[in-house]
């Protein structure tokens, strides 16, 4: 299980639940969505204090952007997903269709980085769906089924946006 094996820096509150965060090089690496009984670990890092500084305003406001240095250590295709991803505006999806033409991959693949984002929210994975129905989410790390919070995210960002 993830949680136990990974050195988060810092663990959060927020309205999805705990959010496990860890940085490197003052760069943040990794974002996570944790299970409820995971507890809260206090961070006295810049970085983190302001990622969670951001993160309340983003909660409080979709709008609101999220902007801090980060690191990815992923593959050349998943970080060509990632790229696309992080240009669809707040309210907005597309589909892992539509992505894969653009890169010129697949769907399954496409969905697959997304499942592996280490950055969701930072970079909105949410906002990419089948072409019928929500597609997945997370891809059910630490045996969750994370649906619940792509569901939230995309009624709080269309909420508030539409």
């Amino acid at each position: 299980m993830r949680i136990e094996s990974m050195a988060y820096h810092a663990v959060i509150a927020s309205p999805v639940g705990p959010l496990g965060l860890a940085e490197h090089d003052a760069q943040l690496i990794l974002l996570e969505f944790l299970p409820p009984s995971a507890p809260l670990l206090a961070t006295t890092s810049p970085l983190l204090v302001e990622a969670a500084r951001q993160l309340a305003c983003y909660f409080q406001n979709p709008l609101f952007v999220l902007d801090l240095p980060f690191m990815l250590s992923v593959s050349a295709h998943q970080h060509k997903v990632l790229a696309e991803i992080a240009t669809i505006p707040v309210g907005n999806v597309q589909t892992y269709g539509e992505i894969s033409k653009r890169i010129q991959s697949s769907p399954r693949s496409v969905g697959g980085a997304c499942g592996r984002n280490p950055l969701p929210l930072f970079i909105p994975c949410h906002r990419v769906v089948a072409a019928k129905g929500l597609g997945g989410f997370n891809a059910g790390r630490n045996g969750v089924d994370w649906l619940p919070i792509k569901r939230w995210l995309l009624n709080h960002e269309q909420a508030r946006h539409g």
